[in-house]
């Protein structure tokens, strides 16, 4: 059995991390972070499906071919995207910048930018800034971390959880940062995952997808997907435990504590949302496949109506009906079943009156609540899980750059 413990992402044996102002944003604000292990090992990675990715994206992607990782550096306040050769060169010297610190291969190196898209990474604070990141690394600077990857966050998330798996203890480690731009197009923010964990990279690569498409590609906030959006997983097998395989109880067992420690963070975003007063769950049912279900569901996910209905708690089922019917998939009206918390509103594709809407008002005033659709037509089953949209969203980002 998992439980939570205290650490966030240096949670896990042989991690260190630490968080400074380096001079991107205002003083005093934190946007330079630094994760080590003591020894490389086994790193995992999933990225952005945007066709104009960040430097840094394109970077990492390239030394993941490497299988093997050792630090990750972020900054926030500056996105590093859009920028050309000048922004390529940028990601690639913070990587050579932290290697040197390290003496680590530079290949070794992960790096990752937030922010504002199209304006020049202010390299030089960064010549300057790391040396003193490095110096700072320790096993109580997780919360220094996760601060200083924030953007338009109004608090850090992390999760540290453990369990014993193969006769000994394995701990993973997270921390996060998203907002906006939260859509299910590969996880839309960013995340780090730290894990004390012996298991193949191969292995620990197809265990992150898998956690990842069933908690931050259920998520949706805006529908928009950024050019910088990562997962990284770092093993360094200082658990000792016998090597995780690719089937297996040990590999259930991890793939659940790993799923776990991404919906955790998950979830946090979708209550961080930029001016998000409600998280939702929509749960779709008897669909003709898993695949139509899942797709069905980011249909509901990302109705700009359905989404400002929940806001205003009007049980107006009418744009649900009509958010299906644009999904894509031939759909049987008479069968539609949808309930809000288990209350049926509209049943065998009829609503049930004003009675029932008066009870399901009270329902969508709730912080959280489900809503599930039935649709009478197979087996396939998908959650997703959505936010309301309010008039602070709006203002968050009418002056995003102010």
């Amino acid at each position: 059995m998992s439980k939570k413990i205290k650490g966030g992402i240096t949670a896990p044996k042989g991690f260190v991390a630490a968080g400074i102002h380096s001079g991107i944003k205002q003083a005093g604000q934190l946007d330079l972070a630094l994760v080590t292990s003591e020894i490389p090992g086994p790193i995992a990675g999933v990225f952005t499906k945007n066709t104009i990715p960040a430097a840094a994206v394109t970077l990492d992607r390239r030394h993941l071919k490497k299988k093997v990782g050792q630090a990750i550096i972020i900054n926030s306040g500056n996105a590093n995207a859009f920028t050309g050769a000048k922004g390529d060169k940028h990601a690639s010297e913070t990587a050579q910048l932290v290697a040197t610190q390290l003496g680590i291969p530079k290949q070794h190196v992960f790096v990752s930018s937030t922010g504002v898209i199209g304006v020049p990474l202010p390299i030089r604070v960064l010549r300057t800034g790391i040396p003193v990141l490095a110096s700072q690394l320790r096993k109580t600077g997780h919360q220094h971390a996760a601060r200083a990857i924030m953007t338009t966050d109004t608090r850090p998330k992390t999760i540290a959880i453990q369990q014993r798996i193969g006769g000994k203890m394995i701990t993973i480690g997270g921390m996060a940062k998203g907002s906006g731009m939260i859509h299910p197009n590969m996880a839309t923010m960013l995340a780090y995952l730290t894990t004390d964990a012996v298991v193949k990279q191969q292995t620990f690569q197809k265990m992150l997808h898998t956690a990842v498409d069933e908690t931050f590609n259920c998520i949706s906030i805006d529908g928009d997907s950024s050019t910088n959006d990562t997962v990284l997983g770092l093993a360094n097998g200082k658990a000792g435990n016998r090597i995780i395989g690719s089937t297996g109880s040990t590999h259930l067992q991890f793939q659940k504590l790993l799923t776990t420690a991404c919906h955790t963070l998950a979830m946090d975003i979708c209550r961080d949302g930029e001016g998000v007063t409600k998280v939702i769950q929509i749960q779709i049912n008897e669909a003709t496949s898993g695949k139509a279900a899942k797709s069905i569901a980011q249909t509901l996910a990302t109705s700009l109506l359905v989404k400002t209905a929940i806001f205003g708690a009007d049980p107006n089922w009418g744009r649900i009906i009509a958010a299906l019917g644009r999904s894509g998939y031939a759909l049987h009206p008479n069968r539609i079943v949808i309930a809000f918390n288990k209350l049926v509103i509209v049943k065998n594709g009829k609503g049930l009156g004003p009675r029932i809407e008066r009870q399901v008002q009270k329902i969508m005033k709730q912080p959280s609540f489900t809503i599930s659709v039935s649709l009478g037509m197979g087996e396939g089953s998908a959650t997703q899980w959505t936010t309301d949209l309010t008039y602070d969203y709006i203002k968050i980002n009418a002056s995003y750059r102010s």
